[in-house]
């Protein structure tokens, strides 16, 4: 098997096990990790040469602005305590605890301060892909997304600052706080000004190819920029993607928007699972070249569970401290117990510990080994291997016994009443224009654009009123309404390709058929 089937290879597994995930409900990570893990140790596999210093700038990037078009600043500020007090709080926190539990084991200071920043940030898409498959509560998917994107930028600062003292023989207060001061403002900087130029860019462009070709750019021009001048890569990437979705809405077409929402799913998706089927391929790899001793297997058991159990000490108090904060406001608890069991359990490691394990020099400055990185490498992995699988496997019954769960029916609820609402408006917009302009529109053509929309009105609200008698009954009628919807869609479809093969109609025409239909699908939510 060459490296080219090897790809293949990865592929042709994502495409298999994403399906069969769903289907035995085993989170999408944790059975991509295991088969790149099952991969690597076939006899037959070649050895796929990834350097380290390219898999953050390649991985991350895309990744950490795919998150940020699902969130949204209003989002992001309501949720502001709880993220910060985890993203930089609890990562800075973690990196100092962990420093010292491997000291006390034996490793020297300046190591462990590296293994602190390495295992410090739990990995942005494990906790969130496996938070949304759950369904878990829209508050708790918000706080786990943006705890993801921020506690990287954190962790990744720690581990840039504790690598230069260690490769260059020492650490300096006053030389730390520049260097984390000039990664954050020099991040932010070059993450908003790269935002304001792109937003303007866009307002500029009516392709939607261009559109969309601008949107897969500027992630890797913020993180190399910010990189380039000193500043946090991952900070700008952030910056820049919630500017982007806060303000670039007005400025892409309807076309632009529909065809970057969809490449970014794709990519989104293909990286997402290439990652973690690569990092337990990596994983074989990487431990089967480092020689291991007891020593070292019990410092990446004390390790990982000191991660995991003070998570738990974090968490408690910290939601404990902002429910008391609401309740003298007698505004609404932010999180219940059983929220903060799912939230501290939700702690999996992946690429960011794996890529900064990696990146790890053999030297120091002066020439001399880096002190234990043998150990510090093996322990970082033992910890993504332990909490992506331990946790990883165990968060879906565990919120199930708790009791917390997100409802599908209430979001689907909430898109209908959104769908008529935006109707209802174009319809009232409609109206206005038309009779401000009544001599020069003729009768037909106002009287059929009224009734496309007052038809899409009424079936949407005809979805709106069955979804509403479902609560309570045994029976989904709203769910056999949008399935014999979809069925009658497919019809169409059908006849179309059938039409456009047998030569009835032209490709052109038939094109134009199916992005009809599929819009008009997409408009009645089904």
């Amino acid at each position: 098997m060459d490296v080219l089937a090897l790809v293949v290879a990865l592929v042709i597994g994502v495409v298999a096990l994403t399906p069969l995930a769903d289907a035995i409900r085993i989170p999408q990570p944790v059975l991509l990790t295991v088969f790149g893990l099952l991969l690597a140790l076939l006899p037959f596999t070649p050895e796929l040469a990834i350097e380290p210093e390219i898999v953050l700038p390649v991985v991350l990037p895309p990744l950490l602005f795919a998150a940020t078009q699902r969130t949204s600043a209003r989002e992001f500020r309501n949720h502001a305590t709880a993220v910060l007090t985890l993203a930089v709080g609890l990562t800075l926190a973690t990196v100092a605890v962990v420093a010292v539990v491997a000291h006390a084991l034996g490793v020297p200071w300046i190591a462990a301060w590296v293994l602190g920043a390495i295992v410090s940030p739990p990995d942005p898409v494990a906790a969130t892909a496996v938070a949304r498959r759950l369904q878990l509560p829209g508050r708790l998917v918000t706080i786990l997304e943006g705890e993801g994107m921020f506690n990287d930028a954190t962790a990744l600062v720690a581990f840039k600052v504790t690598l230069a003292a260690a490769v260059g023989g020492g650490l300096s207060w006053g030389g730390t706080l520049l260097e984390l001061a000039l990664a954050v403002g020099v991040g932010g900087v070059v993450g908003l000004a790269l935002g304001w130029l792109a937003t303007r860019a866009l307002g500029r462009i009516h392709d939607s190819a261009a559109e969309t070709t601008i949107t897969l750019l500027v992630p890797y021009l913020g993180y190399v920029g910010a990189e380039r001048f000193g500043g946090s890569g991952v900070l700008a990437v952030l910056v820049l993607g919630l500017y982007l979705t806060t303000f670039s809405h007005g400025s892409t077409t309807s076309e632009g928007w529909l065809l970057g929402r969809s490449v970014w799913s794709y990519v989104d998706f293909l990286l997402t699972s290439l990652v973690f089927a690569l990092l337990g391929f990596e994983l074989v790899k990487v431990i089967g070249q480092t020689s291991v001793d007891g020593h070292t297997v019990v410092l990446a058991l004390v390790v990982a569970i000191t991660l995991i159990f003070f998570r738990f000490v974090w968490i408690f108090p910290a939601v404990a401290l902002v429910n008391f904060r609401a309740r003298r406001r007698d505004a609404q608890l932010p999180a219940n117990w059983r929220e903060s069991v799912v939230v501290s359990w939700a702690g999996m490691r992946g690429v960011v510990t794996v890529a900064g394990a990696l990146s790890i020099p053999l030297l120091t400055d002066v020439g001399d080994l880096f002190p234990d990185r043998s150990q510090v490498v093996v322990v970082s992995l033992t910890c993504v291997l332990l909490t992506l699988v331990l946790q990883g496997l165990t968060l879906g019954p565990l919120a199930s016994q708790l009791g917390v769960g997100g409802s599908s029916m209430d979001a689907e609820q909430e898109l209908v009443v959104l769908r008529r609402r935006a109707a209802e408006a174009a319809l009232h917009f409609i109206r206005r224009s038309i009779d401000d302009d009544a001599e020069g529109v003729p009768t037909t053509v106002r009287q059929a654009v009224l009734e496309q929309y007052e038809g899409l009105i009424a079936s949407q609200q005809a979805l709106q009123d069955l979804r509403a008698a479902d609560l309570g009954r045994d029976v989904d009628a709203a769910g056999v309404l949008t399935m014999w919807m979809r069925r009658a869609s497919d019809a169409e479809r059908t006849f179309v390709i059938d039409a456009r093969r047998q030569g009835q109609v032209s490709p052109e025409v038939a094109d134009d058929a199916l992005r009809e239909i599929e819009g008009r699908a997409r408009r009645a939510g089904y």
